[in-house]
């Protein structure tokens, strides 16, 4: 990429004046960004499917409860209708974007056969839809102050949860976020 350098691998933080329904409070895993724009997964936004309910749509049943029943995660307001299954597994799997820290995404359906017979990734995400921006659209909101960005971290994707990521991502960078929301006004 020329000009500015790549956020591919990096979170996105919202910042807390950050309006738009799909992006408030939220990080945002770049999965790839360059000159043409950039496409990510957010990471801390539930959608209305577990994963059991999902496995069942495609025709498969999970045979762990406990995996059934974790939330899928809307992953962004473009094709909300498409499956990404964010991972950590070095397997070959079909359809596969290896990312840094050894992230993955896959969008095939064998990741999601061996996540319901019980042989996936044993750290994953699965998302339905993405986040994208055309060329230099990312790089104006930057501009504007509607993002923090640090280097992804696997910790805070698979190890906290859901409700504390956005607040994970930032001290990462050594803010705490909650200040910055009381700072913007809002809650």
């Amino acid at each position: 990429m020329s000009g500015p350098r790549s956020l591919t691998d990096h979170f996105l933080i919202a910042m807390p004046a950050m309006d738009d329904p799909n992006f408030v409070r939220s990080v945002t895993l770049v999965c790839q960004h360059d000159d043409d724009g950039a496409m990510g997964l957010v990471v801390n936004h539930e959608a209305e499917y577990t994963l059991g309910e999902l496995l069942g749509q495609l025709g498969f049943q999970a045979h762990d409860p406990a995996l059934a029943a974790r939330p899928v995660l809307a992953g962004g307001p473009v094709q909300p209708e498409r499956g990404f299954v964010l991972h950590d597994d070095p397997r070959d799997w079909h359809s596969t974007l290896r990312l840094g820290n050894g992230l993955a995404v896959t969008t095939s359906r064998d990741i999601l056969e061996a996540v319901a017979k019980g042989e996936g990734p044993a750290n994953l995400l699965v998302a339905l839809g993405y986040a994208g921006w055309g060329a230099g659209q990312l790089e104006a909101e930057l501009a504007a102050n509607s993002w923090l960005t640090v280097p992804a971290d696997p910790a805070v994707l698979f190890r906290t949860p859901l409700a504390g990521r956005w607040q994970a991502a930032a001290r990462s960078l050594g803010v705490d976020i909650g200040h910055l929301a009381d700072y913007s006004g809002r809650a």
